[in-house]
């Protein structure tokens, strides 16, 4: 509290609260030195993020992306004015399968839009593969992989924009706010005038642009939580190590890591055996004032008004089983022992 405190006693003394502040700035260079990336904007927050990357790209017509997402994944595609067209998940990384990415393909296709989920690396090298060979351009919603890395590097070093969430409920925040990502130096400079209502001048404007700025308060509180990065990971590795161990004879899975990247423990989702045993763990833990997530459920291929409803079989089976554990810095061994038992209790008098 008193980092924050300190920060707006020097914004209320600036009177600089938005419009591409001293923090904001601040804030963008340290992300870039932390995350080892050359460029990167600070914007409103990761659905804004998304728009602004298709339109920057100025795609059409098809974009092929996972309905295992958030709803902004695709709600993104339907408000620039594309149609987005589903691929079912790979049932271990739970990411778009990139086997079943060409027979989607056709000549309305203009790029692929892949999550990250639940920060799992997708299989980029078999995507970017792919999008060359039909001159595809790939978006990432890395909405959960900050700080991942992959083969040595940021998982936002991959693809031709990338963009990330620091919603407060991520591993990283700042209340609101998002990322987008792109080495392409051209691209970057459109994004930043996008991202300010496409301004390139008090009276001049360089492209069609929209309001996708954040304030000095918010990039304040990304500067103090970036402090404690480190000890988040740390505390949510303990946590998640811990459920390992106890859940251990669960009828369940977790989903299977990129073996050439580490976990940053911004979730716990847990693939039960069937939905009937998740369903009473859920209750039965909502009972004990123990709140867990659907996340993702449903399939957005077979819920959404303003797409055509598509059974894929994968997605459909995964949405149903997986549930999200508590997973917090704050949280602790024993409070995790506490879900644990809940949940084998249930299972074992089922």
């Amino acid at each position: 509290m008193a980092e924050y405190n300190k920060y707006l006693e020097g914004i209320w003394q600036r009177q600089w609260l938005t419009n591409n502040g001293p923090l904001v700035n601040d804030l963008e260079l340290r992300l870039k030195e932390y995350l080892q990336v050359n460029h990167l904007l600070f914007v409103t927050n990761g659905t804004i993020a998304l728009q602004m990357a298709i339109k920057a790209l100025d795609l059409k017509g098809e974009i092929i992306t996972t309905p295992f997402s958030f709803v902004a994944t695709t709600s993104s595609i339907v408000w620039e004015g594309a149609f987005p067209k589903f691929v079912d998940i790979d049932p271990n990384s739970l990411n778009i399968d990139p086997a079943k990415i060409e027979a989607a393909i056709t000549n309305k296709t203009s790029a692929i839009l892949a999550t990250h989920v639940y920060g799992n690396p997708c299989d980029v090298e078999a995507i970017e593969k792919v999008a060359k060979k039909y001159g595809l351009k790939v978006i990432y919603d890395a909405a959960h992989a900050f700080g991942v890395q992959l083969n040595g590097k940021s998982i936002f070093e991959y693809g031709d924009i990338v963009t990330c969430s620091l919603h407060a409920t991520k591993l990283y925040h700042s209340i609101e706010g998002g990322l987008i990502i792109t080495k392409d130096t051209n691209l970057l400079k459109k994004l930043a005038y996008i991202r300010n209502f496409g301004f390139n001048g008090p009276e001049a404007f360089a492209e069609l642009g929209i309001n996708g700025k954040n304030s000095e308060f918010h990039a304040a509180m990304g500067l103090v939580n970036l402090n404690y990065i480190s000890y988040v990971t740390e505390k949510r590795k303990i946590v998640t190590e811990r459920y390992n161990e106890k859940l251990s004879t669960l009828k369940a899975r977790r989903p299977v890591w990129h073996s050439q990247s580490a976990n940053n423990y911004a979730y716990y989702p847990v693939i039960f055996e069937d939905e009937a045993l998740m369903l009473k763990c859920m209750e039965h833990l909502s009972m004990h004032e123990i709140f867990t997530r659907r996340y993702f459920y449903p399939s957005l291929a077979t819920v959404l008004p303003y797409t055509a409803h598509q059974d894929l079989e994968g997605t459909d089976d995964i949405s149903r089983r997986v549930l999200c554990l508590p997973l917090y810095p704050d949280l602790t061994v024993e409070e995790v022992d506490l879900v644990c038992r809940l949940i084998l209790s249930v299972q074992n008098n089922s």
